[in-house]
């Protein structure tokens, strides 16, 4: 839970060539902070008849070969090596899940998120060092990571000075009390935990994707491309990202200091949007930054083809090395920017723990073909 920022800071101050991006880590160490007094290159995309029924909302993606990860300048350590992979077909909803879509869940079963409920401290304090005060009571409420953009220029390897804990803050609350999702149906949901993901994945009876199969779709048909769309540099008429000066000025040249409606930018080559930027979208894997050099090794090495991979058993996150797992989220978020990362590329990895919600962090499920509707 939120300790983990605190912890995740430490880490990145060790490692000021891998910053976090947006992402700050973990629910655990903002809550002990905010407590403390003051501190597709898709090679050959197979073609595959897509089954004859038609989920609602969702795109078939026929399986194929492509290779996987990145050599590019703004790619971090965890995206290498590039290797190839390949993927059966799956269905992929054509958007991130929206508020609406969620709300009918709610409706449906009286789930309650993560964000909701009270933090359990003796849960919370499995993944914090031993020692670790027990924060005050009131800092215990329910609550999330809420982006709290500071007015001056920061050093950006420290990313508690942009994220604070916020009592009151979930899916229904994206800045804390007082802000609403009202008039906002169409925005991606926010503020979801993992668990709340598979929570929504099991009664609408898909899945969270792959990092296989989320990479493979974003990548949208092209080979060896930089970006979703190819190798053009990111605009504000591309996706929803950060325009100005992170994490202290933004320009708002798309329109959008935070979420944009889902399909307000153009779609990829599979008909796919927001696979760059908005908000990031967990992946059904667990993270290690080796994943793939251990993937080639299983596998026979550098020249292997690795089939559906699902990623490994047991995860390992420096930026959360006190938590039990760290779970792989992908695709960007509405504060990527290139002064400090580029993680609206299709290759581009990040992790938080399972049950950390953030302003900016949502999913997209998948349907793969022997799961019926």
């Amino acid at each position: 839970m939120m300790l983990m920022a605190l912890v995740a800071a430490c880490a990145l101050a060790a490692q000021p060539t891998e910053p976090s991006c947006c992402a700050p880590t973990g629910r655990g160490a903002m809550l002990v902070a905010a407590s403390a007094p003051n501190p597709a290159q898709a090679q050959t995309s197979t073609p595959s008849n897509a089954p004859s029924s038609v989920p609602d909302g969702m795109v078939w993606i026929p399986g194929g070969e492509f290779q996987m990860g990145s050599t590019d300048p703004l790619a971090r350590p965890d995206e290498a090596p590039v290797h190839r992979v390949r993927v059966d077909g799956f269905w992929i909803d054509q958007t991130e899940v929206t508020n609406a879509q969620f709300a009918a869940f709610v409706a449906a079963t009286n789930y309650k998120t993560v964000a909701e409920r009270a933090v359990d401290w003796d849960e919370l304090k499995k993944q914090v060092p031993p020692g670790t005060p027990k924060p005050p009571e009131e800092m215990l409420q329910p609550g999330s990571l809420v982006f709290t953009p500071p007015d001056h220029a920061v050093d950006t390897r420290d990313n508690s000075q942009w994220w604070a804990w916020t009592t009151g803050a979930n899916w229904r609350h994206p800045e804390g009390p007082g802000s609403s999702i009202d008039g906002k149906d169409q925005h991606p949901v926010v503020h979801i935990a993992y668990e709340d993901a598979l929570a929504y994945c099991a009664w609408a009876k898909k899945s969270l994707p792959t990092e296989a199969e989320w990479e493979f779709a974003a990548r949208g048909g092209l080979a060896a491309k930089r970006n979703a769309w190819g190798d053009e540099p990111i605009d504000a008429s591309r996706a929803n990202t950060w325009q100005g000066h992170f994490p202290d000025r933004n320009t708002d040249e798309d329109g959008y200091s935070r979420t944009a409606p889902v399909k307000s930018y153009p779609p990829n080559g599979f008909g796919l949007y927001d696979m760059a930027g908005n908000v990031w979208e967990w992946c059904s894997d667990l993270y290690r930054p080796d994943t793939y050099a251990r993937q080639l090794m299983a596998a026979g090495g550098k020249d292997a083809v690795i089939v559906n991979p699902s990623g490994p058993e047991k995860s390992l996150d420096p930026r959360n090395p006190n938590a039990p797992e760290s779970r792989v989220h992908r695709g960007g978020s509405y504060l990527c920017n290139d002064s400090y990362c580029a993680s609206y590329r299709p290759s581009a990895r990040m992790a938080a723990p399972p049950d950390t919600g953030m302003q900016h962090l949502g999913f997209r499920c998948v349907r793969r073909p022997d799961v019926k509707k």
